[in-house]
């Protein structure tokens, strides 16, 4: 069935005075629901790229009557995860970056199903009905996941149950990632970002029937945090560098993230004399923003490469470097998964290498 875009959606519910009700008291209920009707939302910032697998085949697989190999084939699940009763299986490639990044939401969801599998949830996941009978999850993935590891899709579980699908869903699921700490920076960025498409649309259908668009404070508080948090939500996702360094397992604190974009901005303005940036100032302070977040500093003669050997003082050493395969040596360096665009890799793994020659020159 064809959804009805967002937009007419809003006209017409802004046609009602119910308006402001219906974004917050929409109705639902507490209800058990079996587990095999439940689908994810693929366009959550919680999703990962997964596959549900039948219990009889996890506990195949647990068994080893069901290989990984026939796994993938059966359900093609070839570069996600298969979730099942008691089975968690990463089918990235290995040691790729989406391979780390979903075992790190493996090892969230294993930690979640342990309390899953001794106590109840004490937040349940919300969900509401779509058209073929089935329910599709609107907050709580990770819990959901851990319900299917922990349970399996034969069982049934309490869910939170709308009576139909929130007009506004990604502003819905921005507040509940906004107010949980333990949760990715990354998936509340991307949860923010989903919102405020959402809110902006509803604001410009506002102006469209004549009526005032939100006001800052009024956009804070629909997606259900502080002015102070809006901004730092606003200057974080101001450059990709910010959003592709927590996808790809940055921690820092959103407050130190914010002062480092910031600083940067200033800097450059003060550099370049600017009051106002362009787009291209925009994507250079990007560039720079990627570097220092990467770790690397910026090269103050961009013809000078950051890569330091350090000092040397023997000579046996200096003929060991300049004439041996350095790489054969037992230096403790990993020169399968280094990172050669990396400059500090690199001059770590000078130094390893160093170290060890030295150590066999004494």
């Amino acid at each position: 069935m064809q959804s009805i875009p967002l937009e007419l959606q809003l006209s017409a519910a802004l046609n009602t005075d119910e308006f402001d009700g219906l974004l917050i008291d929409q109705q639902y209920d507490y209800k058990s629901i079996f587990i095999s009707k439940i689908l994810p939302d693929e366009s959550n910032p919680r999703f990962f790229p997964c596959v549900i697998i039948s219990d009889l085949h996890a506990h195949q697989l647990v068994t080893r009557k069901l290989s990984k190999a026939q796994l993938v084939a059966l359900y093609d699940a070839k570069d996600k995860v298969a979730i099942g009763k008691s089975c968690l299986v990463n089918c990235f490639t290995q040691n790729t970056q989406e391979w780390k990044k979903a075992n790190r939401s493996i090892e969230s969801i294993l930690d979640l199903a342990r309390n899953v599998a001794v106590s109840e949830i004490i937040q349940v996941p919300t969900i509401y009905p779509e058209h073929n009978g089935t329910y599709r999850v609107l907050t709580g993935h990770r819990r959901f996941f851990a319900m299917v590891y922990a349970n399996g899709i034969n069982g049934a579980a309490y869910f939170k149950v709308y009576n139909e699908k929130p007009i506004l869903p990604k502003t819905k699921q921005f507040q509940e990632n906004a107010s949980r700490e333990d949760l990715p920076q990354y998936g509340k960025l991307q949860a923010f970002q989903d919102a405020m498409m959402e809110v902006e649309t509803l604001s410009t259908s506002r102006i469209r029937l004549g009526k005032k668009q939100l006001t800052v404070r009024e956009t804070a508080s629909m997606l259900g945090v502080s002015m102070g948090a809006y901004d730092n939500y606003n200057v974080l996702v101001r450059y990709p560098a910010v959003m592709d360094a927590y996808s790809n397992g940055n921690t820092l604190p959103f407050l130190k993230m914010k002062n480092i974009v910031l600083t940067t901005e200033a800097n450059y303005k003060k550099k370049k004399g600017l009051a106002l940036l362009s787009n291209v100032h925009k994507r250079a302070i990007n560039a720079e923003i990627k570097l220092l977040l990467q770790g690397d500093k910026l090269a103050k003669n961009t013809g000078v490469k950051p890569y330091k050997i350090g000092a040397i003082k023997s000579p046996q050493v200096l003929k060991q470097l300049l004439t041996a395969n350095v790489t054969e040596l037992d230096t403790g360096v990993d020169w399968e998964s280094l990172d050669w665009e990396s400059a500090s890799d690199v001059n770590q793994a000078l130094s390893l290498v160093l170290s060890y020659l030295e150590s066999k020159a004494e």
